[in-house]
């Protein structure tokens, strides 16, 4: 015999096939039963959701800690460390000194600085030791991970930016705008870019010696801008594709219809219901395109068309390590070391992202 939820013997369940009903099994629950059946889950929006699945990732966790380790130390450490990026130690007031500050081994001191010590002094130790040139490696090292960092983050706002609003113009107005904007999409990545990237910069070193001398923007040097025109121009064009293929397939959802028939505007139907149900797309490509500028740029200055000297990058420091490679092998280790630390936690971090905010991997 079995029993209903009030606790009384019901013979509906006995005889299975029979087909009187049972009125005991129609008296209503008591309180306490209600409460055993009802789930609650706290209330939360797309991106709570999304933060909870990535937090339990620990691999893109992991990734954060690191880049954010690095991101500190780029800001942070410049403030307080003793050295400049361009700093010969050796030399004081255009007069060689010392000339034992060249190609220091990690935390060897030079020749007035061990003197200094005799006497009593705290020298700052130099952790990477110096280069050829008596600077030292561990700023410059620190400046070219900020260099790295910092067109990593430029280059992804540009293509997200320009990427975003043409993917979305062309995917939502369709028919022969659409047809036409993606031929240009099409043209655009036949293009060199490492032929502009060298032709712009022959035209921007005639331009700053001419009318930018002497700005902040000569930093940088004509390289430099030259690659970020790049990334403008051309950079663009894979988010623009993947932004058009999500709004292709979402104008064509009932609430867009709705949004239509109430008189909303076109630039409202994609600020307001079709970009933020791409913000995944949106999200994930923006996240993997950092670290591909950032190889980018590393393979640009690696052959010279990087930074002005005496401006580090990631990529110049192990392009002058080539020099004395058998000897200091660390100079080209070091550098390389933290390009393979951030390209792979900024591509980690990206497939976590990607797990963590797209919809259909939900659950």
């Amino acid at each position: 015999m079995n029993k209903n939820q009030s606790g009384k013997t019901s013979k509906f369940y006995t005889k299975p096939f029979s087909f009187h009903a049972d009125l005991d099994s129609f008296i209503p629950a008591t309180e306490e039963e209600k409460l055993q059946q009802v789930l609650l889950r706290d209330s939360s929006s797309f991106w709570q959701d999304g933060l909870k699945r990535l937090r339990k990732n620990k691999i893109a966790v992991t990734c954060i800690l690191i880049l954010a380790i690095i991101i500190l130390a780029v800001i942070f450490v410049p403030m307080f460390w003793p050295y400049s990026y361009e700093q010969q130690l050796g030399i004081i007031q255009g007069q060689s000194v010392d000339g034992s500050f060249t190609n220091l081994k990690p935390f060897v001191y030079g020749t007035t600085e061990l003197e200094r010590i005799a006497n009593g002094e705290f020298v700052f130790p130099h952790i990477f030791g110096t280069d050829s040139a008596g600077r030292d490696y561990f700023i410059r090292v620190i400046y070219g991970a900020r260099i790295s960092l910092s067109v990593g983050l430029f280059a992804s706002i540009i293509v997200l930016i320009i990427g975003t609003l043409y993917g979305s113009i062309s995917g939502y107005i369709g028919g022969k705008v659409d047809l036409f904007m993606m031929r240009i999409v099409d043209i655009i990545y036949s293009l060199p870019e490492m032929l502009i990237i060298i032709l712009l910069s022959v035209v921007l070193n005639q331009v700053f010696k001419t009318v930018l001398t002497g700005t902040i923007i000569t930093t940088l040097g004509p390289n430099m801008i030259s690659i970020f025109l790049v990334f403008g121009l051309l950079y663009w064009v894979g988010m623009a594709r993947l932004i058009r293929g999500q709004i292709l397939s979402l104008k064509e959802q009932d609430y867009v219809l709705a949004a239509k028939s109430i008189g909303a505007s076109h630039s409202r139907i994609i600020r307001k219901h079709l970009l933020p149900n791409s913000i995944s797309v949106i999200i994930i490509s923006t996240a993997l395109q950092i670290p591909s500028a950032i190889f980018t740029e590393s393979f640009l200055s690696f052959l010279g068309l990087g930074v002005s000297a005496p401006m580090p990058s990631l990529g110049s420091l192990a392009s002058n390590a080539l020099q004395g490679v058998f000897s200091y092998t660390y100079r080209l280790v070091i550098p390389a070391i933290f390009i393979f630390l951030i390209v792979l936690s900024l591509n980690l971090l990206g497939d976590g992202l990607r797990d963590a905010f797209d919809p259909k991997l939900k659950g």
